[in-house]
């Protein structure tokens, strides 16, 4: 490869392509310990997890353990088809999770009775946010206030009032139990906890009634598995449904990650945020999945975007799904049953005993009176194994679920100083779920709020009851995806590197993943020690002070980062610094962000090289001198190039006084080279699912730590229930920027591992090795694809930029025609007219070896020389193995061919794959049709007849 590219040693290679002005040299003493063994790595985990007291959460607050079942844990949660897969992008390929996430949306929609769901959103605090966002663009209404449930989770109400403050929204904390809304209020909607954070079951029909009134919409975060025997959030007068899929058998993992949802009704469909998957039909006219509405994709809508989030929790949702899948609505409703007769039990022996509940209404949660005592009861449940929650200095909070058990619940009366001895009432297993149309009440559920729908009828829930049957199924839809254990994904921007079996492993262990996110901190000593480490070791490769693991998504780090940002600027009195400088070829989710952390985005012009443009930066900071608050740049650029002006562009936006924020994407071509904090940089977020190794896992699960100098280390992210203060400072310190004080917690050990086991000089090779693939890739293909971009000294870093526009007006062959062929060769496209249309943006990452690198040159010279045959005449422009592609088995077997090129050109375009060829399960999929007919629910069986 280095001979390819005429030098003699990657060292060589480092030195020409990092600009020196930047380079770091190795250090001599490292706070990341030299490279560890798998063996030593996992014993080194086992230490930290045994730190962590494996105790019994009734804590609650929308967090609940559960039973993950195991045909799911194995098949799913561990198995690289479904945790290595990408977006679905390319979505011919991408057939078995959009279809599980279609299932996932269907449940939704069932569950909370409204019309679309999305394909999950981040967690449900977050979710909550995003339906305010919703309401205040739906509305009819000015207004610019906001009504706020009094009975709202405490970690939703802290984000709500973080992300309201920079959008100046105005909120209304109202106890809506007290009285409704008068009808002639002005709001722009409200939110309605159901059930309440305190266990009230509630009718909230008066109060949506009264918001409606005032042109407002009602958001309503709602339980999924209450909602199997409480009335549907749409039946009671919600516009918006959110809320957490977690208690779906997904671990608690100290708080993620977890796939959150979002619900709306007709009319609304175009105003979701993030992912939506809908049905269309392919080019033989058979039905196929895709994501639905692509246009609303954030990174094209920019400034313009109505929502930061560009990602999913796929891997999660699809859990979730199945779990739904697994059980069926019969078999839900038992759970939810069997939980609401626990907690009936439980309710009714302290009552025996003259304790006071705060609702005689509840589903799981119950709030108990306990004046000067509650403390005490908490620490006598904490001393039997049990965490309970401490509301404050009088009542007791108790959550059961399904992993509850009536020795969990007699435990739990002798803490509140109930006699020892056996539980004697309900939620035994097996007791009979309370039928649809049954008029018997269960105790705790007011009677006119029992559900009497029918839901989940749709046979996909009703078919897979055996374990066989599940594991087949699921085996079915991972055949139909192309993931990372297939082969290479080439896409730039999004880094697809390994996520090693070793990395992955402590993910599973239940001192991981049965963990409460609000535990004390004396049960939780081995997170919090693993997440110190890896905040230091983090700081140390970035150049910066503090790191925040919070975020639990790259787009969330962003945000995380402009509002540290602006608190900074506040604490200095500069409250007119709002500007945002972005260079036009920025990541889309940058000028979202920028947005909805308050600010006004000013476009920074790129040159001819794709750099930024020095002179028109200085011309825009001096037009905006006095209001100027942040420049974002990308590093290396978004054309996948070492910028030599960076030292420049970061001392002109500090000589205006403003603050520079390096997006950490491209990271994965600077660690143990350049350090973001020795750019100028004062704050950047870290994508841990590209650079650090956790898995993308279809679209999510994200993390995006956000990592500061030590003047901005106030303003990051803070919890009102985390365990320990990180980072307080000022009067403007952070609030909470998702619903759990570390994120998505239970895949940190993953990113723990991978900087264990490669140390800093392991580090530094990684970053050696892909961008010494990214050029080998370059230099090969540059005679057949122009190499759009490249750097003073010819070089690219971790990516490259293939120009195919020149192919286009030689051949008619287009970028999508490209894209899909190489689905007949055994790849994944690389991203697609990002940040160019008409391009490819390849990045091959550390973790692929030169045969596979070989195997996708030969590739796309092949597919060069099909088009070339194409413009010679040799095919026809409407009838070639491009166009046509990807060909499907059924499409080259059934009927007679009648293309003018064999069946073999067609699937094995290269002799080898007659052994190991991927099939695509669908022809090219019409995304246009799909948006004028938009189904985003499961289609019926008859339509794949």
């Amino acid at each position: 490869m280095l001979n390819a590219l005429g030098y003699d040693s990657v060292d060589a290679l480092l030195r020409t392509a990092v600009p020196a002005s930047i380079h770091v040299a190795p250090r001599d003493t490292s706070d990341i310990p030299p490279a560890a063994t798998e063996a030593e790595a996992l014993a080194e985990l086992r230490a930290l997890a045994s730190q962590n007291r494996t105790a019994r959460p009734m804590i609650g607050l929308g967090y609940y353990d559960t039973f993950t079942p195991s045909v799911i844990a194995r098949n799913v949660l561990e198995n690289p088809s479904w945790y290595t897969a990408y977006t679905p992008y390319q979505p011919e390929i991408s057939q078995g999770r959009l279809e599980a996430l279609i299932n996932f949306q269907t449940m939704v929609t069932d569950l909370t009775g409204l019309a679309t769901a999305n394909a999950s959103m981040l967690d449900e605090a977050t979710a909550v946010v995003e339906g305010m966002l919703v309401a205040r663009r739906a509305s009819k209404s000015a207004s610019n206030t906001f009504l706020v449930d009094a009975d709202t989770l405490p970690q939703t109400k802290a984000l709500l009032e973080h992300r309201a403050a920079a959008l100046g929204i105005e909120l209304h904390f109202t106890p809506f139990d007290m009285s409704p809304p008068p009808v002639d209020i002005d709001v722009f909607g409200a939110f309605v906890q159901y059930p309440g954070a305190s266990g009230r079951v509630w009718d909230f029909s008066e109060v949506a009634e009264a918001v409606h009134a005032a042109g407002g919409l009602v958001v309503v975060a709602a339980d999924l598995l209450a909602l199997t025997l409480l009335r549907s959030p749409a039946s009671l007068g919600a516009d918006v449904a959110v809320g957490t899929t977690q208690r779906f058998g997904v671990p608690l993992g100290f708080g993620g990650p977890h796939a959150g949802y979002m619900a709306v009704r007709a009319g609304l469909e175009r105003q979701l945020p993030g992912r939506l998957v809908g049905v269309s039909q392919d080019a033989s006219g058979h039905p196929a999945y895709r994501l639905s509405l692509q246009t609303r994709e954030q990174h094209i809508r920019r400034e313009k975007a109505t929502s930061n989030i560009c990602t999913a929790q796929v891997l999660l949702a699809v859990m979730a799904s199945m779990y739904a899948v697994y059980h069926g609505p019969a078999g839900l409703r038992q759970i939810a049953t069997d939980v609401a007769r626990k907690a009936e039990a439980l309710a009714e022996r302290l009552r025996s005993y003259d304790l006071r509940l705060a609702s005689d209404a509840f589903f799981d949660t119950l709030r108990v009176s306990v004046p000067g005592s509650a403390a005490r009861v908490v620490e006598r449940a904490r001393a039997r194994g049990y965490q309970l929650h401490l509301v404050d200095e009088a009542t007791v909070g108790v959550s059961v679920d399904e992993t509850t058990t009536a020795d969990d619940l007699a435990a739990v009366a002798w803490a509140f100083g109930l006699p020892e001895g056996e539980f004697v009432g309900g939620g035994e297993q097996g007791e009979r779920a309370v039928p649809f149309a049954d008029a018997t009440a269960l105790a705790g559920v007011p009677e006119a709020l029992l559900r009497r729908d029918a839901y989940l009828q749709h046979p996909v829930f009703n078919t897979h009851r055996s374990e066989t049957a599940m594991m087949r199924y699921l085996k079915t839809l991972a055949d139909r995806d192309y993931a990372l254990d297939r082969g290479m994904i080439p896409l730039g921007s999004c880094t697809m590197k390994l996520n090693a079996a070793t990395e992955m492993a402590a993910v599973s262990w239940p001192e991981f993943s049965r963990v409460h996110p609000f535990a004390p901190e004396a049960d939780v000593r081995g997170y919090l020690a693993m997440i110190e480490q890896l905040e230091v070791w983090l700081a140390e490769v970035t150049g910066y002070d503090a790191v925040s693991l919070q975020p639990n998504a790259g787009s969330q780090g962003e945000l995380a980062g402009l509002l540290a940002i602006r608190g900074y600027h506040l604490a200095n009195g500069d409250v007119e610094r709002t500007v945002c400088l972005i260079p036009s070829s920025a990541h889309g989710t940058n000028a979202a962000s920028a947005v909805l952390a308050g600010m006004s985005v000013v476009v920074v012009a790129c040159d001819e090289a794709g750099n930024v443009d020095l002179d028109d930066l200085r011309a825009k900071v001096a037009a905006h001198a006095d209001r100027l608050a942040a420049l974002m740049i990308t590093y290396p650029s978004t054309h996948g190039v070492y910028e030599q002006d960076v030292l420049d562009i970061t001392q002109a936006v500090h000589d205006a006084g403003g603050q520079v924020y390096v997006d950490g994407a491209n990271l994965n071509a600077l660690l143990g080279y350049a350090r973001f904090g020795d750019l100028g940089g004062d704050v950047s977020h870290l994508n841990l699912h590209k650079t650090f190794a956790i898995p993308h896992g279809g679209g999510g699960p994200g993390v995006g730590p956000v990592a500061a100098k030590a003047h901005l280390a106030p303003y990051l992210p803070s919890h009102p229930l985390a365990q320990r203060a990180d980072h307080a400072g000022g009067v403007f310190e952070g609030g909470p920027i998702s619903a759990a004080p570390y994120g998505s917690a239970s895949i940190l050990p993953i990113s723990w591992a991978y900087v264990r086991m490669m140390g800093a000089e392991g580090l530094r090779a990684a970053t050696a090795a892909a961008v010494l693939s990214a050029n080998y890739i370059a230099a090969r293909l540059s005679e057949h694809y122009p190499v759009l971009y490249a750097g003073e000294s010819g070089l690219v870093a971790h990516e490259c930029i293939l120009d195919l526009r020149p192919l286009r007006e030689e051949t008619g062959v287009t970028v999508d025609d490209v894209a899909k062929r190489l689905i007949d060769y055994g790849f994944h496209a690389p991203t697609m007219s990002f940040p160019v249309a008409g391009t490819l943006m390849i990045e091959p990452t550390e973790s692929e070896d030169l045969g596979e690198i070989e195997r996708f040159i030969e590739a796309m010279i092949a597919i060069k020389a099909e088009a070339l045959a194409v413009a010679a005449g040799q095919w026809p422009a409407d009838d070639n193995p491009l166009v046509n592609a990807p060909h499907t088995a059924q499409a080259v077997v059934v009927g007679e061919w009648q293309h003018p090129y064999s069946r073999e050109v067609a699937v094995y375009p290269v002799p080898a794959q007659v052994r190991s060829k991927y099939w695509p399960p669908v022809r090219r999929i019409d995304n246009a049709w799909g948006d004028r007919n938009l189904v985003c629910a499961c289609p019926p069986v008859e339509a794949f007849a």
